[in-house]
């Protein structure tokens, strides 16, 4: 039977109120979602043997969700990802953005991102799904970016344990958008280790190699063929930990790098990713209209943060699959226009699909790895 409650989760040192909202089955997924930045705070769900497991890295108290976690599973704006020097032209306009990341980048919407705002919530409830509307209002000259924007993130979860995120946004006068979500997965389960064992496969044959701001270098993005970043087959993430390439130093040892999906929006969700855990059995199929995919696999977590069990997160804890347009696009007339005018709708749709079972073999370092699902 799906169900849809809220119950108070408590109150920031700053007095905003927030609830958590729990949605889903009890014998299938079940989601949690907090109105603190339209959070993704839990995820259960079921391995080969039917017992559930939390699958999303979560803040282990309120101080961590405006903290170090402030990110984990947050629906992130105005601006997904990075733009260059805080810097927005717009028309014959250039906008200053606040910037927060080493003082030359607005990352993920500047320093008080969407992650940071206390979100409406109402519930949603169909014959095949439920979920929850989370709704904000930003306004004109929120982080420095023009034009007031009213923004929907919704969240449904239906009979087959599919989760999908639909966004919505309007707004008064042109400005940028693009939106995400920022969980961190472990198919194995929160803080049961890391996801080095992992399988992961990208539809994608292009990346972005980045600088050592981690924004994308001049060009239309590399071939992925005989680099670390090809994945068209699925691949233990374990190669990371081996592989000597520029790009994954600049990163620190790792992914946080953008995989071209397609040169524009698609009209209905398609296979971006697929995750497999080969202990658990646990499969997530990541589909999305989205140009892009940012992969980035916590390479510089450092055993610092702590979840909601009191275990702490090591590097390679989670990986993030955060569906999106391209990272610096406002400055990039190159790459698919994050614009939004008065006269249109935003709209953006990411499902994370989950299942149990066999996979695919991985292949790593030329040789076949068995999955060893029982």
């Amino acid at each position: 039977m799906l169900y849809v409650t809220s119950e108070p989760f408590g109150q920031l040192p700053d007095g905003r109120t927030i609830e958590r909202w729990t949605f889903g089955s009890d014998t299938a997924v079940t989601a949690k979602v907090l109105t603190l930045g339209a959070t993704l705070s839990g995820l259960l769900v079921p391995d080969l043997r039917g017992e559930r497991a939390d699958v999303v890295l979560a803040a282990g108290d309120l101080s961590g969700l405006t903290g170090e976690a402030r990110y984990f599973g947050s629906t992130i704006g105005r601006y997904a990802n990075r733009i260059r020097g805080g810097h927005l032209p717009l028309g014959t306009d250039a906008h200053p953005l606040h910037v927060n990341e080493n003082g030359r980048t607005t990352l993920h919407g500047g320093p008080d991102g969407f992650d940071n705002r206390v979100w409406r919530a109402e519930p949603v409830q169909g014959s095949d799904r439920v979920g929850v509307a989370f709704r904000l209002h930003s306004p004109h000259g929120d982080q420095g970016f023009p034009g007031a924007l009213d923004v929907t993130a919704t969240y449904t979860l239906d009979r087959r344990g599919c989760l999908t995120v639909d966004y919505e946004a309007v707004t008064d006068s042109p400005t940028v958008v693009n939106l995400t979500n920022h969980s961190y997965f472990n198919l194995a389960g929160e803080a049961s280790g890391d996801i080095l064992d992992h399988h992961l496969r990208i539809e994608a044959d292009r990346y972005l190699p980045v600088d050592p701001d981690l924004l994308p270098l001049p060009g239309p993005g590399l071939p992925v063929a005989g680099t670390p970043f090809d994945l068209r087959s699925a691949r233990s993430l374990r190669h990371l930990t081996a592989a000597d390439d520029p790009q994954l130093m600049l990163a620190g040892g790792g992914y946080d790098h953008n995989w071209i999906l397609r040169d524009g929006v698609s009209r209905v969700p398609t296979l971006a990713a697929t995750l497999s855990d080969p202990v658990s059995g646990r499969r997530l199929e990541c589909l999305t209209t989205e140009p892009g995919l940012q992969v980035y696999t916590a390479n510089n977590f450092d055993g610092t943060i702590g979840g909601p069990g009191g275990r702490t997160y090591p590097a390679f804890a989670g990986i993030a699959l955060e569906t999106q347009h391209f990272p610096d696009s406002p400055n990039r007339p190159d790459f698919p226009s994050t614009l939004l005018r008065p006269e249109r709708r935003f709209r953006s749709s990411t499902s994370y699909r989950f299942s149990v079972g066999r996979a695919e073999p991985a292949v790593d370092a030329g040789r076949a790895v068995a999955f060893a699902a029982s």
